[in-house]
């Protein structure tokens, strides 16, 4: 129903935006992530989620879609609803978020409240198992239109950054062409993820 928002910040509060569009103020429900991005009275732009179910009607918004690929995918983990979701994208980015799955680094979802080492446990497994069917599904062509292969020395590195790229949701294409002129080589993992996940932004 709604893709993003794009007016002045009205109000900001904890866990809360509110987006003036045209005279109508969104109350958006958001991360601490996407607040730190925002300014009371400036222009700002979030992508948003519209949460509708029995006596439920929420809107939540985030600075980036990268945060918001990230929400989908958390809230579609059993138990793991809205307001976990926003605590755990609070404390990790996106980027963050996919290297802890990848790594099975507990501690990095445990950090944020109300998650728990089960819940922790069973976002690393879910998220690891989409995963796994995304790559089953197709495989990672890194060859681009003009057949410039990444080196087989730097494969594992280039998979591992697709690999967090899929677990964010995106599709093994958008990896591939995301990493195109990213320094796999030289860089460290979480850093090309970084630059993979800016390129996909713009």
């Amino acid at each position: 129903m709604f893709y993003y928002l794009d007016g002045t910040v009205a109000e900001i509060l904890p866990y809360l935006a509110v987006m003036d569009c045209g005279g109508v103020g969104y109350a958006c429900k958001t991360t601490n992530t996407t607040l730190a991005a925002l300014k009371k009275g400036q222009r700002g732009k979030l992508y948003t989620y519209l949460n509708v179910g029995e006596g439920v009607f929420e809107l939540y918004g985030f600075a980036t879609q990268a945060e918001l690929n990230s929400f989908k995918l958390l809230i579609g983990v059993s138990g793991v609803g809205p307001k976990a979701a926003l605590a755990i994208l609070s404390v990790a980015t996106p980027d963050t978020l996919a290297m802890a799955v990848i790594t099975g680094d507990e501690k990095t979802l445990t950090a944020a409240p109300g998650i728990g080492k089960k819940i922790a446990q069973r976002i690393i497994l879910e998220l690891k198992d989409k995963l796994a069917k995304e790559s089953a599904a197709g495989g990672l062509d890194f060859s681009g239109p003009k057949g410039a292969a990444i080196p087989a020395s730097l494969t594992n590195k280039a998979t591992e950054a697709a690999a967090a790229l899929a677990v964010l949701g995106y599709t093994s294409q958008e990896a591939a062409a995301a990493l195109k002129g990213v320094d796999v080589e030289n860089l460290p993992l979480e850093e090309i993820i970084r630059q993979s996940l800016k390129k996909m932004v713009k």
